[in-house]
């Protein structure tokens, strides 16, 4: 019961750190989003690339997310990231700690 508990948690952190990455990337590309960078540099490439797929979803089913000019998409990606933070990565310790509880000595 130990050892599966110990993958449980393992498998929480990695989900956690994928979460925590993707929230600087969406926070990174919306600040680039202010500035008007050169569209060749590969940072930005990547930033957008890994972006905007999702901006792309959200503007299709949530039109009403950009007003006036000012696409809402990113705070709607945050509010995301951090929801399944708390709904999969905090359930998933949880999960390893009543495991760990539980299980015989």
């Amino acid at each position: 019961m130990v050892f599966l508990s110990n993958i449980i948690q393992g498998l929480a952190w990695v989900i956690g750190a994928v979460f925590n990455i993707y929230f600087f990337i969406v926070i990174g590309s919306a600040i680039l989003s202010f500035v008007n960078p050169d569209p060749y540099n590969p940072i930005v490439r990547f930033l957008r690339n890994a972006t905007e797929p999702i901006y792309r979803y959200i503007r299709y089913y949530m039109p009403f997310i950009v007003i006036g000019g000012f696409d809402l998409s990113p705070i709607v990606v945050i509010f995301a990231i951090k929801f399944l933070d708390f709904a999969i990565v905090q359930n998933l310790y949880h999960l390893a700690s009543v495991m760990l509880q539980t299980a015989p000595h």
